[in-house]
């Protein structure tokens, strides 16, 4: 497998932000999304690669006291699917919760890793992100995504959505977008949805946001609009 980076630093995104993570963060996606923070490991060549044995090493080598769970991210960790998986029971024999952090564009990939992830976010694109090439191929990515998320439902797993927002996104698409997510899983099988305006690149004004916020509890009640807050605090 192919591993950018692991470090450990306090989460700062979603439904566990605050608590103490070791992050595992994979080489290589395919999509495109402009507002990435992360394009250094976007190559699939990017990265080191490890043998399952050493990346087994590196993870128990790498883990520290009162960590709270370990963040398969990227990247994206469904192109190396099979690797991740055999990694997360590997941190799941060392008595750490395992979270996956993914844009879900396979939903196959997604259930041969989600038995192995406590913790799972399912992250929706809107139409204005640049993840996808064209409109088709978008409506095929969001098709997966929600089949992902109507697993990790069935399953009854801790499972969150993630939005990213910009200055582009228009309250209607949001609230159309959601509309898709929760026709997939009721809301009270997800456990929040967060809307997360970009960093750096076409940021919302307030404004905006409120809009935004508004637009999303149409389809969910419990809306948390939440930066990045790594990024505030220093800690990247």
């Amino acid at each position: 497998m192919r591993i950018f980076e692991v470090f450990t630093s306090i989460e700062g995104e979603g439904l566990l932000y605050g608590t103490k993570t070791l992050f595992v963060r994979l080489a290589g996606c395919p999509f495109t999304c402009f507002y990435c923070d992360t394009p250094e490991a976007l190559p699939a060549g990017s990265g080191k690669e490890y043998t399952l044995e050493a990346a087994r090493e590196l993870v128990s080598s790498s883990l520290r006291p009162h960590t709270y769970k370990v963040n398969f991210t990227g990247g994206e960790p469904l192109v190396q699917h099979e690797a991740v998986a055999e990694l997360a029971r590997h941190a799941q024999s060392l008595g750490v919760r395992t979270y996956l952090e993914s844009s879900c564009y396979d939903s196959r990939r997604f259930s041969h890793v989600m038995g192995h992830m406590d913790i799972l976010k399912v992250e929706f694109k809107t139409a204005d992100s640049e993840f996808a090439r064209d409109a088709a191929h978008y409506g095929r990515l969001l098709e997966e995504a929600a089949r992902c998320l109507a697993a990790a439902a069935r399953a009854k797993k801790s499972v969150y959505v993630k939005v990213v927002v910009s200055a582009r996104t228009r309250a209607a698409d949001l609230e159309s977008l959601l509309g898709r997510v929760f026709e997939a899983a009721p809301p009270e099988a997800v456990s929040g949805l967060y809307v997360q305006p970009t960093s750096g690149v076409e940021e919302p004004r307030l404004e905006h946001l409120v809009a935004l916020h508004d637009a999303a509890c149409r389809t969910y009640p419990e809306v948390r609009v939440v930066p990045q807050l790594h990024k505030l605090m220093g800690a990247i």
